[in-house]
């Protein structure tokens, strides 16, 4: 990577981190000093529990995850190693969201409310249900050995497509649910006349969107891959070519300090290192 674009990519993820952060304070702030805090007790304080876990972990944490390979302190970790990192992450995302929807049947439940009514939740349950499917078949799929490789690479685009699709709706979910609880919460003042909570939420909204937008153009950009996947598809679109100046930083800096080896060389490693599913790009 490019020294301007390695500084650019720093930016970019300090922000990510930054503004998610901030986002996860402000959501713990929000139920703390305008709500009735935290409990779990089948009153208000419970329900509280779904906008902190969803904030921090549906969001937060998944963001992490999808970005996770690009952390250039990871390019020293076998590809094995961060495929059960970009897993345990989606697995602690997926567990804090169960537990955010169970808060939420619980206190609607204990209140007498129905529950699924609104778009919000069937949405957001949509997006748990599929968020469960996602993970269960990139387990199957990535992280068995027995899994053909050409099963893998069909599937990838699809299995990147659906975690970006994923993560843009559970931000916008995310979004749709705070509006709501505002509606249905400000009563004296209402949410129409913009009492401090409606302005500090809607706060909250723009830093969730913000932080979206961070983690999309960070998994989008194709100078930040990983860098063994920006060597094979150099090597792939220069028909096996040596000349790799294309790919940003030196061959020393892509294969771990091998100064001298050819182009057949790095592929060997490579695919000995990453056991053939560096051949797909992340």
């Amino acid at each position: 990577m490019a020294m301007e674009n390695f500084r650019q990519f720093l930016v970019a993820l300090f922000a990510a981190v930054l503004f998610g952060v901030v986002s996860i304070i402000f959501v713990l702030v929000w139920v703390l000093q305008y709500r009735e805090g935290l409990a779990w007790d089948g009153a208000l304080g419970e329900f509280n529990w779904h906008p902190l876990l969803m904030v921090t972990g549906f969001i937060f944490i998944q963001g992490i995850a999808i970005i996770v390979y690009r952390l250039p302190f990871t390019w020293q970790c076998s590809k094995l190693t961060m495929k059960f990192t970009h897993a345990g992450l989606h697995l602690v995302s997926f567990i804090l969201a169960v537990i955010s929807v169970v808060a939420v049947f619980d206190f609607h439940n204990g209140c007498k409310n129905p529950n699924m009514y609104s778009l919000h939740s069937w949405l957001g349950l949509t997006a748990v249900a599929l968020y469960c499917l996602q993970l269960v078949l990139g387990v199957g799929i990535y992280l068995i050995p027995i899994t053909p490789v050409y099963w893998r690479a069909a599937v990838m685009p699809l299995h990147i497509y659906s975690g970006l699709f994923l993560f843009t709706s559970v931000v916008a979910v995310a979004l749709m649910g705070i509006t709501e609880k505002l509606i249905f919460g400000l009563s004296d003042p209402k949410y129409k006349d913009l009492p401090p909570e409606a302005i500090f939420v809607n706060v909250l909204g723009l830093l969730l969107v913000i932080f979206g937008a961070l983690i999309l153009w960070i998994a989008t950009r194709p100078s930040w891959k990983r860098p063994s996947d920006q060597v094979l598809n150099t090597l792939h679109t220069n028909g096996g070519g040596e000349d790799n100046t294309k790919v940003g930083p030196s061959l020393s800096q892509l294969t771990d300090g091998a100064d001298s080896e050819t182009t057949g060389d790095v592929r060997k490693r490579i695919n000995k290192l990453d056991r053939a599913d560096s051949l797909i790009a992340e």
